[in-house]
């Protein structure tokens, strides 16, 4: 009678066991089978912000290095792809919701533990847009301090500008040129940004009175494709499509056709100042 017992519990503990790791399978292919059955993959992005995801003047599709990627991504994957336009702030609640599947953005601390970032589609690092005449006043990142920044309220950029001391002012979900424009009328004093993004938007509005700070290099940065922390068929796929498209050249073909000629997929060698305490 022993003996029956004991092989019953063994039978039970390894069944509970085999279920544990089903369930964990499961848990972990549920979205990739979601997106195989439904046959799309939603994506939140800006819409707003060139050349990364935006609308060209007078035309309804939207376009943008991040955007023109997640095609190739989904096409490779063979299912459709819808974009849900969203400001930055909303985008990692709408990936922890479940309302998108996946979005671009950069890895903080207190996001790694809660999503699973892909290998980098950008490298960059950031940068300011200052008025040309004195740079705003600033030549320093400690001259940030009483200064106005515009941004959006939990990017990186702000928290930089938080650090050092300026006052941020927020915006929705902005284009370019209302950023710029405030630099330039003296609303704000500084725009703290991607040093690609600033560059080609400065390019757009050569009209108005501004410039990259000649001088200030700091806050080395990656663009991933960004999943939920579950997720991790989907996010395995997804790596495997990108060391695809990296390989076959298409991320550079893609990154000279929307940043002027330069491959942001490759990894940047330069003197870039860390900044401690802000991921």
């Amino acid at each position: 009678m022993k003996r029956v017992i004991y092989l019953c519990i063994v039978l039970f503990i390894l069944t509970a066991c085999g279920q544990d790791e089903e369930s964990e399978k499961d848990v972990a292919g549920e979205k990739w089978s979601n997106i195989q059955q439904s046959g799309e993959i939603v994506v939140g992005t800006a819409g707003t912000l060139y050349p990364a995801s935006y609308y060209p003047e007078g035309s309804e599709r939207l376009t943008g290095y991040n955007v023109e990627v997640i095609r190739e991504l989904a096409k490779r994957l063979e299912v459709e792809v819808k974009f849900e336009i969203m400001s930055f702030d909303a985008m990692l609640a709408a990936l922890q919701s479940g309302r998108v599947d996946i979005i671009t953005a950069g890895p903080r601390e207190e996001s790694k533990d809660k999503f699973i970032f892909s290998d980098p589609i950008k490298y960059s690092y950031s940068t300011m847009i200052v008025r040309s005449e004195d740079h705003s006043g600033i030549e320093s990142l400690e001259d940030l301090k009483g200064k106005k920044a515009g941004g959006a309220a939990t990017t990186v950029y702000s928290d930089i500008a938080r650090k050092y001391g300026a006052e941020v002012i927020t915006y929705g979900n902005a284009t370019n040129d209302v950023y710029l424009r405030d630099v330039d009328n003296g609303r704000t004093d500084v725009v703290i940004n991607d040093y690609y993004l600033q560059l080609l938007a400065l390019e757009a509005f050569p009209e108005m009175d501004l410039k990259l700070h000649p001088d200030l290099k700091f806050h080395p940065q990656t663009v991933s494709v960004v999943a939920e922390k579950d997720a991790t068929t989907l996010a395995q796929k997804i790596d495997d499509v990108l060391e695809e498209m990296k390989e076959d050249q298409t991320l550079t073909e893609l990154s000279k056709q929307f940043f002027g000629g330069q491959d942001v997929s490759e990894k940047l060698e330069t003197d870039i100042k860390e900044i401690e305490g802000v991921e």
